[in-house]
Parts: structure tokens; C-alpha cells; sequence
């Protein structure tokens, strides 16, 4: 039986050296001729334009580690990314027509396993992205003490353009493809839902995996997470990165310290809240938000925008935007943007702006325009590095997206971890949870306690179940995140992102320091 190191090192070996990414160097601009080139992502025609996003990515990276100690060496060996594959395979297409498809995916760090990270579909999809969101997520489960190492994957696809059929034969070869290469497994690299794909994809994944692969394998089904319950997901995944942004930004509001400096009163009730992108993430967040007493004020989409300034009926204006395929004709909005206008709301009143659609939202041509004191990044990479800072000297803030939205990837190992264990969380122990309840308030009424109301003692009497169980531990991981974050940004005097990147990059040398570099 190979051991971890010889296995890794083996799948290596057989992706083969054209498949593999060279280290990079950190990112600085230099001058050839008349253009000016970023290593490794070619000429920039103009140095103060923005980044792209892999760029913005190592931008960043590369700020934060003048605040790390670490030596040039082992940046090098935390930035690079470790593996990448690229795979195209014909589709026989429902006309009959055969089209190649292009897929990809990138492991950004093997330092510790799993790999994790979501697969998109979307016409936009490249090696350039995968290869920065696989980055991010490296650092995403580091920040928030997921034992994963980063990953992200794609097919380069509008999967409007094709039949259920279409998508599933796809999705199947794509993940024989993955398989091919040593890029799917419960121990190797566990995918996960992204733009364009849901559950059922998801579901297919899985069955292809565990149909061919792993029949011999118990745990075969922890190849992938963000399954359908039937397929052994988990309660709680679907609204998880969504809830993950509430908790972190209430956490950020409730830290009086904080707050203060900001210059905006601490608690989270009576703040209003602008969302931009109404999808899964945006959706959640907006619910939470305003079950929990802080208006969502503005909602802004690709084609149209709506306001009310007493906030929206979430789940009625859901289902006016499933129905329609808009926002604009709302009954409940007092003003509207058309869909060429549409951005222009992100320059609204309010306290809270969560960017819950694309990356690069907000940019240096229009960061003057936020007037939000907190912005909460629920999309990756929404805010470019020029537009931060730009709104840190304008006074904003900004919680940064490898925290805020890593709600998903943290509910995700919680998925991998019930399929591993297979057993539903709360099963083993929520009946004993509940007598011994029964047993503290049947003493308690013995020594004269008022007795509780019918609603109230079912309430204290009954156990966890897993939906509690797993919000319970999201809400947990989040705000020991936030108060490390906040803790590190304190004592450096750095931006929120910076600390996030600060407190990743401690977590992940540790890691290299006390194992070693294999064979090096």
C-alpha cells in the first residue's frame, strides 16, 4: 500500500510535466519594451489597470506576506500551485452533432488532504481562474480551520445551451476524466457545487464515481460534497455560504471595539443592507439578515435593481424573482434601476453592501461611489485591491470573501465527515440528550420551579438535530475566525484581508514546518 507522500507523488508523476504549473514568481511588474508583463500572466498594456483576478489573488497574497516573518522560499512553496490538469473529450450532442468539451482542474496545495473546491460551469471558465479560486481556497479552509488543501474545477460551458441529458453525459465524463488523472477521490480531491451546478450534478458525480470506481470502497460516496440528502449530503449545506456571511458580518458588528473605530454603533439589528446578486448566496444571506431585524434596503441583479427603504419580504420577493426572471416590477420596491443602470445601486445608503454575484464588482472607477461602511464580500473577489484601497481611505471597510463566504466549504467537511462516519449527525445522541433534559426539569419542578410553558418545555426538551448540529458548528467556525481575524488586525494594524491572509499563511507554514518537505 503506498503511503500518503508516495501516492501524491506517483499521481504526479502521471500528470506529466506539460501538466504541471512552474513555481511563480512574486508579482511585480516589469518592463519590456514599450508593455509592461506580470510573470507568468503576460503584457499589461496599462500597469494601474486592474488586476485579473489570479493576479488580484497573488496581489494580495504578496501584500500580506511582508507582515508573515516568512522567509522568500517557503512563500514561493505556499503560493505555487501544486497540480493542474486540463482534459477535453467529444460530446455526442442530442442533434446528433459531436462538440469538444474543455474541462479543468487545478490542486493549488497538497499540504494537507483532501483537496477541496467547488466545479463551475460557465463559458468564462479557464486555467487562469481555476487556478486562482483553487489558491483562495487553500487559504478559505485555512482561515477557518478546515484540515483541506485548495482546489477549484470547471467546464468551460453555458449549461443553458444544453439538455438535462446533455449535462449529465458531461458531468459523468468529466468526472471519469478527473478520475483518469488522480483528481477525484474522498482522500485525494473532494469537488464540491460552484456556479452553474447544483445537487444533481453533484449526485452524478457521485454515482459515477462510486459505480465505477469505488465499489470497493465504503467510503466512495465522500468523493464529492453538496449531494442531495437521498445521495448522503447533509442538512444545512444549501443555505450555508449565505448563512456563513451573516454570522461573520454579525460577528463584525458586535465587536464594540470595532465598530467604534469604523464609526458606526455596534449590534447588528436596525442596519440596513444592500445584496447584490439574488442567487443562492445572496438569497440566504438576505434572508438571515432580515429575520434577525436588519433590512435588506436594496437587492441588485444583472438586469434590474430594486430598493424599498424599509426593507423586502425576502421569501415573497424569492418567489417573484424565480417567477418573472426579474426584480424589476415588484410591488414592494419604491424605486428601480433597469438592468444598464443596475450597478448603479451599489453606490446606495446603507450600512452593510454584500457583493453576492461576480468578482471585480467594485473597482477603482467607482469604489468613490460606495457609501456602505461595511462591505461583506459574499462572491469571491468582488472588490479589486485598487478599490480597497480606496475605501480604506475613504473609512469603509472591507470583510474579505476567503472568510466571509467560506460558510459553504466549512458545511462541506461537515458533509465529508458524515459520509466518512456513516452515521446522520445527532443519531447516537439526541434521544439521551433528550431524557437527560427531561431529568433536570422534572428535579427542578420537585424543588419549586415555575413550571414553563407547553411551547417552552418542548423547546429545552428537545435534542439537537442535524440541522442545529450543523448550523451550531458553522456559527462556531465562523466566529472563531472573525475573532482571530479581527485579533490579528488589531495587533498589526492591518486591513481585515491582510490579517485573514496573515493568520492563512501561519496556519499553512506550520503545517510544512513541522512535516517537512517530502523528499526535498
Amino acid at each position: 500500500m503506498l503511503s500518503r507522500a508516495a501516492a501524491t507523488l506517483a499521481r504526479t508523476a502521471r500528470i506529466g510535466a506539460a501538466s504541471m504549473r512552474a513555481p511563480v514568481a512574486p508579482m511585480s511588474a516589469t518592463a519590456a519594451g514599450s508593455e509592461t508583463y506580470y510573470p507568468d500572466h503576460g503584457p499589461v498594456e496599462d500597469p494601474e489597470e486592474e488586476p485579473r483576478f489570479l493576479e488580484m489573488v497573488k496581489m494580495n497574497f504578496d501584500r500580506a506576506s511582508k507582515y508573515t516573518g516568512f522567509t522568500a522560499d517557503m512563500l514561493e512553496v505556499m503560493k505555487s500551485c501544486n497540480a493542474v490538469v486540463r482534459v477535453s473529450f467529444p460530446l455526442r450532442r442530442d442533434d446528433g452533432s459531436i462538440e469538444v468539451i474543455r474541462g479543468y482542474r487545478a490542486q493549488h496545495s497538497h499540504h494537507r488532504l483532501p483537496c477541496k473546491g467547488g466545479i463551475r460551469y460557465s463559458d468564462e471558465v479557464d486555467l487562469q481562474e481555476v487556478e486562482a479560486l483553487a489558491s483562495l481556497m487553500t487559504y478559505k479552509c485555512a482561515v477557518v480551520d478546515v484540515p483541506y488543501g485548495g482546489a477549484k474545477g470547471g467546464v468551460s460551458i453555458n449549461p443553458r445551451n444544453y439538455s438535462d441529458h446533455e449535462l449529465e453525459l458531461i458531468t459523468r465524463r468529466y468526472t471519469m476524466e478527473l478520475r483518469k488523472y488522480g483528481f477525484i477521490g474522498p482522500g485525494v480531491d473532494v469537488p464540491a457545487p460552484d456556479v452553474g451546478t447544483g445537487p444533481r450534478e453533484m449526485s452524478w458525480i457521485k454515482d459515477t464515481y462510486t459505480m465505477l470506481y469505488g465499489m470497493d470502497d465504503i467510503s466512495a460516496p465522500a468523493c464529492v460534497t453538496g449531494k442531495p440528502l437521498s445521495q448522503g449530503g447533509i442538512q444545512g449545506r444549501t443555505e450555508a455560504t449565505g448563512l456563513g456571511v451573516f454570522f461573520g458580518t454579525r460577528e463584525f458588528l458586535e465587536n464594540k471595539a470595532e465598530m467604534e473605530r469604523v464609526g458606526i454603533a455596534p449590534g447588528l439589528k436596525g442596519k440596513t443592507v444592500a445584496v447584490q446578486g439574488f442567487g443562492n448566496v445572496g438569497f440566504y444571506a438576505s434572508k438571515f439578515f432580515s429575520e434577525y431585524g436588519a433590512p435588506v434596503t436594496t437587492i441588485i441583479e444583472y438586469n434590474g435593481a430594486i430598493h424599498n427603504p424599509d426593507g423586502f419580504d425576502i421569501e415573497d420577493l424569492k418567489k417573484y424573482h424565480v417567477k418573472e426572471g426579474t426584480l424589476l416590477g415588484y410591488s414592494g420596491a419604491t424605486k428601480s434601476w433597469s438592468a444598464e443602470d443596475a450597478l448603479e445601486a451599489l453606490g446606495v445608503e446603507c450600512d452593510v453592501l454584500v457583493p453576492a454575484a461576480l468578482e471585480r464588482q467594485i473597482h477603482k472607477d467607482n469604489a468613490h461611489l460606495i457609501k456602505a461602511k461595511i462591505i461583506a464580500e459574499g462572491a469571491n473577489g468582488p472588490v479589486t485591491p485598487f478599490a480597497e484601497d480606496k475605501l480604506t481611505e475613504m473609512g469603509a471597510v472591507v470583510l474579505p470573501d476567503m472568510l466571509m463566504n467560506a460558510g459553504g466549504v466549512t458545511v462541506s467537511y461537515f458533509e465529508w465527515l458524515k459520509n466518512l462516519q456513516h452515521v446522520r449527525f445527532g443519531r447516537m445522541t439526541k434521544k439521551w440528550e433528550e431524557r437527560f433534559r427531561r431529568t433536570v426539569l422534572d428535579e427542578l419542578s420537585k424543588n419549586g420551579s415555575k413550571a414553563m410553558a407547553a411551547d417552552e418545555e418542548r423547546l429545552f426538551i428537545s435534542g439537537p438535530s442535524e440541522l442545529d448540529i450543523v448550523r451550531s458548528g458553522l456559527e462556531d467556525s465562523m466566529t472563531g475566525a472573525v475573532a482571530q481575524t479581527i485579533k490579528t488586525a488589531s495587533e498589526k494594524n492591518i486591513t481585515y484581508r491582510m490579517a485573514a491572509f496573515v493568520n492563512a499563511l501561519d496556519k499553512i507554514e506550520v503545517t510544512y514546518r513541522e512535516a517537512g518537505i517530502t523528499l526535498g
